[in-house]
This record gives C-alpha cells, structure tokens and sequence, in this order.
C-alpha cells in the first residue's frame, strides 16, 4: 500500500461530504436520485475473477477453472468424510481433490420431501465437469438430466473444500444457465442448527431470488435478484456477525439482520429438480456453467 500526502488545508463542509458519501457506499443508502449503491464491500461486479482481500474480508478461494480439465466421471466415490472439511473425491486428482466435494451418488435432493412428482438423486458422477468454452475460458459445467425411462433427476451439490465448517465470509462466483428447460433449479445455501441462507435461488425457468430463514424459526426474507438466469450474474452474499446481504451484480438486492447464524456452516453449490411449476421431462437436460469462484473469510487477520 502506497502513502500520500495530506494537503495542507481541507474545507470541511467538503470533508463532510466525502465522509458522508463513502459512508452511504459503504452501507447501500440509497443516491438522492433514488437509485440504490452498492455495499459490496470487494466490489465484485465485472465478469473477471477478484482476487486479493478487501475489506473485514481475506480471501480463502480464487478459482477460475482455467487449470486441468475434470471430465465426466472425475466427481465419484465421494463418499469420504462426508459434510466435514475432509471430505472428498477420490476420483477426483490434484487441486480439483484438494479444493472440491460433492455429495455423494445416492444422496436424495430437497424435492424427495416435498411431495414432488417427480425428485432428484444426486450424481456428480455424471454431472459435474470441468473444461474451457468455445473461447477457451475455463468453466464448470453442471448438466443435470432425466432418464429417458423417467426415473429421478440426475442432480448435483458441489462444495468448495476450503470454506467448508467456516463462521461469516463473502462467497462470490459469476454464472449462467446455458440450457434451459423446465423442471431443474438452483439453491445455493449456507444451513445447519435450524439456519437458512440461500443464494442465488429459483428455478432456472424463473428468477434469481435470495432468502434468509432466521435461526430458530420467524418469517423468512425474500428478495428478489435478477428476472433471468441465461443472462451472466456475478452473485455474492456477504456474511458477517448479525447481518447477511445478498448482491447480484454488485447491486445489494437484500439485507436481514433477524437471527443471523453464529456457528460455522458450508457453503453448498446445490443444484436440484424443481420444487414449484412444471416437473423435468423424460430425457430433458438443463445446464449451468460457472467461470469463477471467490470465497473470503471474514476477521481472521
């Protein structure tokens, strides 16, 4: 960090204004003009991975996925240690072993309790990979599917290692849904103990929302986030003690303060069959592709 030197003599009324204005960026109050700032503390708005600490925040992830491709198959026999931050793939080799788990094949996802018609299991084995785009910028790609024959969706959890078990953070990452069809959805969480933060969350069909559910019970919060998931959404939530705020694009979308958790929790990129509208067809496929990651601790400096 650079030092600078102070001019000799300020005018407070400007001193006053600047302070006033970096405060109200820093807190999301809204312009005169009505038009809401953004609070977010690593000001992860563009399309490029951030890296580098800011803020309370120290970053702990900085994934792109531009390293070794992860083919099909790669995320299997995951079953080690499971919900704990030794978990892991043993399909999977190197820094993809080290920095990412999945649930296990066989684990049920949220619709099997919800009465659905039609439920997904999970199978990162034949869900989850990882390689570079058309124009060669490295993703991964989450192609969930059902069997021509109607059985369950074929769902997908993954969960980076590395927050895995950690108290508050910034967790970050920029996607989008490549292919589209009814029945398949998104919901990324932080939960356990009775607590609840969701985001991005909804079904691919419809919008980007985040959602708080209050440790110990209470009305939820909603909010909503952006109408589309085709289009590219850079989304962050920023944990921190007593508060959760949810960004989508660097524009703060929600903000709760109602029994926030306390306790260490995972961040689990969960992807599954729908739990509202239209189920997945017989031989239907849908898929989200992410080009980074970024995760932060929050005070361990």
């Amino acid at each position: 960090m650079g030092t600078h030197a102070a001019p000799r003599t300020r005018r407070p009324t400007l001193v006053a204004a600047v302070a006033a204005a970096l405060l109200a960026a820093l807190l999301g109050i809204p312009r005169a003009d009505g038009a809401p700032r953004s609070a977010d503390l690593c000001r992860t708005t563009g399309t490029a991975l951030p890296r580098g600490d800011c803020g309370p925040f120290w970053q702990v992830l900085a994934e792109d996925f531009d390293g070794d491709r992860v083919p099909l198959g790669s995320f299997s026999d995951c079953d080690h240690h499971v919900d704990t931050s030794a978990a892991y793939c043993g399909g999977l080799r190197g820094s993809y072993r080290d920095n990412w788990w999945a649930y296990p094949t066989g684990w049920r996802d949220t619709a099997n309790d919800r009465d659905r018609s039609v439920v997904g299991v999970y199978h990162p084995e034949d869900t989850v990979s990882v390689g570079p785009a058309q124009n060669g910028d490295g993703r991964m790609r989450i192609r969930m599917w059902r069997p021509d024959d109607g059985g369950p969706v074929h769902a997908a959890a993954v969960v980076p290692r590395a927050v895995m078990q950690m108290k508050y953070g910034k967790y970050s990452a920029r996607i989008k849904v490549t292919k589209l069809a009814p029945g398949y959805k998104s919901a990324w969480l932080h939960y356990g103990g009775g607590c609840e933060m969701d985001h991005p969350e909804g079904e691919w069909t419809g919008s980007l929302s985040a959602f708080h559910h209050p440790c110990g019970g209470g009305e939820q919060g909603s909010f909503q986030g952006a109408d589309d998931w085709t289009e590219w959404h850079t989304v962050s939530t920023e944990w921190t003690p007593g508060h959760v705020r949810f960004f989508v694009d660097g524009r703060q979308v929600g903000h709760d303060t109602r029994n926030v958790p306390d306790r260490p929790l995972s961040w689990v990129l969960q992807n599954e069959s729908a739990l509202e509208g239209p189920t997945a067809a017989p031989g239907s496929s849908a898929q989200l592709e992410v080009t980074w990651v970024a995760a932060y601790a929050y005070g361990w400096k």
